[in-house]
């Protein structure tokens, strides 16, 4: 079975199988705010029970992440511990990393307007004909952006067929040069035009597809997530 790694993705912390991820830090920070589970799974309107056992998940992974006080006076209540304390602060370390690289990473092809499908139409880029979206009024020169959290990439020879995914631009490409973070390798792949694709993905994932300069492999991203404008 191939190997896909899509690149649209929160970010997230992970420790053995159990990851924390945007869901668990709002249940957390409710927690804090409410002064008990109970009372910040009703502002979330969620379970009780799934939430409560969300927490044993991740207290069994993380370490104490929720104090419970029983009765008393006060009726009782939650507070976060400083272990979770730690964990939220490396959470928003990580996406603020994510968002910043996110920003910036994008890919932006030069083509020229073939057909078009209502606010759909056919460019001919230098890497091939591809669907996007243009503005309805204007025709000749087209520069299209893809951002690169909309890019997916496949194993070379286990891309789906394009006729059964959304994602049906779809390039050969080399991988020509990968940047390394905390958490986010950002891909750049080659695929005939003047610059590379450029793709997110986690760390994690750029392992389990043993991405690196030289591999081969396919790039798909789609039509609504390409946008043209005319020069």
């Amino acid at each position: 079975m191939g190997i896909d790694v899509r690149t649209e993705f929160d970010a997230y912390i992970g420790s053995g199988d159990v990851t924390v991820d945007a869901r668990d830090v709002t249940l957390l920070r409710a927690i804090d705010s409410e002064g008990s589970l109970n009372a910040a799974t009703d502002s979330l309107g969620r379970s009780y029970g799934h939430a409560q056992q969300r927490i044993v998940e991740l207290e069994a992974a993380f370490g104490s992440l929720v104090d419970r006080q029983r009765g008393g006076a006060d009726g009782g209540g939650s507070e976060l511990t400083e272990t979770a304390d730690e964990l939220l602060a490396a959470f928003d370390r990580v996406q603020t990393s994510f968002e910043g690289v996110a920003e910036v990473a994008e890919t932006v092809l030069p083509g020229a307007l073939v057909e078009r499908d209502g606010e759909l139409a056919t460019v001919e880029t230098p890497a091939g004909r591809l669907r996007a979206l243009v503005p309805s009024a204007g025709d000749g020169t087209v520069q299209l952006t893809i951002p690169a959290d909309a890019v997916t990439l496949h194993e070379a020879t286990t891309a789906p067929v394009p006729d059964t995914t959304s994602a049906r631009n779809q390039f050969a490409g080399t991988v020509r040069d990968i940047e390394g973070g905390e958490r986010i390798a950002r891909v750049a792949v080659d695929i005939g035009a003047d610059d590379p694709v450029l793709a997110l993905v986690t760390e994690d994932s750029r392992e389990r597809l043993a991405l690196e300069v030289g591999r081969e492999v396919t790039v798909s991203f789609k039509a609504t997530a390409t946008r043209g404008v005319f020069d």
